[in-house]
């Protein structure tokens, strides 16, 4: 007796598998978020989860954006255009790449850009201000990126330095569609998988503390959340110890939407 095969239809193949990959996307979504809950649970701060979808395809985002989510993450300026003219207008998008001054202004295109977490000069801080026009419904939050390790690869400006503080100035003083939410550091490899104390997350802590003191001796308002620069720190292998360390922002990607395939230049 021979036993007949069913063929799946190509376009119904392709559902189930694109359902499927959606169920897996919400499942470590979830996964995530419960691993966040569990270390959070009795404080009294909510730490933004950004959903780093860097190469990952749309669809990934809006399985992510129908359970609820809304802060996703990007680092390619015109990855971010793409997929934010693709995807509802309610997503809270944030910058976590390396920004160039001359693609402010198509960043600042992005009706539902959020925060840029990589502002590492006067110059990249006065292009995003000039481009985030009076109209917008909110100021355009930016992130300080301080270079915690010192690793010439990273970028970001030196931390417990002059130029932090006169950049953290600039962009009070002379960036008024700019708001200072906090500091972002990236770290190194090695300390974030050691399993010991992070101590770039340590040194990120001691800048913030020493920073905003500063900005309150000098009178500087206008800054920080409740009174308190936030840190940006940690990303899919070390996100629980920097929630630990206190981060108020974790970047996760590969923990949600697996490892990332690189494009082909």
């Amino acid at each position: 007796m021979s036993m007949r095969l069913t063929r799946v239809p190509l376009r119904m193949s392709s559902t189930l598998a694109s359902t499927a990959r959606s169920a897996e996307v919400q499942q470590q979504l979830a996964d995530i978020k419960s691993r966040v809950h569990q270390i959070t649970t009795g404080q009294d701060r909510e730490p933004t989860l950004v959903a780093v979808s860097k190469y990952k395809p749309a669809v990934d985002i809006q399985a992510c954006y129908e359970v609820g989510h809304r802060h996703f993450g990007e680092n390619y300026v015109q990855e971010l255009v793409e997929k934010a003219e693709q995807l509802p207008k309610d997503i809270h998008w944030h910058f976590i790449g390396t920004l160039q001054s001359n693609k402010a202004r198509l960043i600042t295109s992005i009706p539902n850009l959020h925060t840029v977490q990589t502002v590492s000069s006067q110059k990249l801080a006065t292009a995003l201000n000039k481009n985030w026009t009076d109209d917008r419904e909110s100021l355009l939050n930016v992130l300080i990126q301080v270079n915690t390790s010192g690793e010439d690869s990273k970028s970001g400006v030196s931390p417990q330095d002059a130029e932090l503080v006169n950049l953290a100035r600039f962009v009070v003083d002379s960036c008024p569609r700019l708001y200072l939410r906090g500091l972002m550091t990236i770290g190194s490899l090695s300390e974030s998988l050691s399993g010991d104390e992070n101590r770039d997350f340590d040194l990120l802590k001691k800048t913030r503390d020493e920073l905003q003191a500063t900005l309150k001796e000098q009178g500087v308002n206008r800054w920080g959340k409740d009174g308190e620069l936030i840190l940006s720190m940690g990303m899919s292998s070390d996100f629980e110890a920097a929630l630990r360390a206190g981060s108020d922002i974790v970047r996760v990607g590969t923990g949600i939407f697996g490892e990332r395939i690189k494009k082909i230049p």
